[in-house]
């Protein structure tokens, strides 16, 4: 049976969302998701600073919303597929319980032996790994997938995936609804 890898954080759980709404909640500012198109992670917000605090707030995590149609489409893919949540949640140590709440609350189909809480995911060996950050995948050994984020939206190089129903139809159904992004010639 083939492996899958799956991030958490900007994959199964919409923590751009989370950063906006945290942000407009706190600073009454709602800035819009594509305005953070192409900025690092946690940037492009009118405070510079504010939002990389979020992450060891009690709660952020917890409360991340879920991507769309990440739980159907998961929940397919464990029948077919030995899947494991692999995040590098140890690079915030208090996110561990809520984390693992949230896996419980969410995806309660995922047994807890295959959680994999890490600080790098260069120890992961798996077939393929969706993933939403470069430092993860460009060390990778099987098929990387990158799923798409304000952060990643111009990285080439990848094949990419949209939504959790374009990762459905390549991982479910074989269906080539990726895509592949080559970079450009200079």
């Amino acid at each position: 049976m083939a492996r899958i890898v799956i991030d958490m954080d900007g994959v199964m759980a919409d923590t751009t969302q989370q950063y906006i709404d945290w942000y407009a909640a706190r600073y009454g500012v709602t800035v819009e998701r594509n305005s953070l198109n192409g900025k690092p992670e946690t940037t492009g917000f009118p405070q510079e600073g504010i939002v990389p605090g979020f992450l060891h707030t009690p709660g952020f995590f917890r409360t991340s919303p879920i991507m769309a149609d990440s739980q159907e489409v998961i929940r397919e893919l464990v029948k077919k597929y030995e899947v494991f949540i692999v995040s590098a949640a140890t690079e915030f140590p208090k996110s561990l319980e809520e984390k693992l709440a949230w896996l419980n609350e969410h995806f309660p189909f995922i047994s807890w032996h295959n959680i994999v809480f890490c600080g790098s995911k260069t120890i992961v060996q798996a077939d393929y790994m969706i993933d939403d950050h470069i430092k993860n995948l460009s060390a990778f050994n099987g098929e990387a997938l990158m799923f798409t984020a304000p952060h990643n939206i111009y990285v080439e190089g990848y094949k990419r995936i949209n939504s959790w129903r374009e990762a459905g139809d390549l991982l479910l159904n074989n269906t080539p609804a990726i895509h592949t992004l080559e970079p450009s010639a200079a």
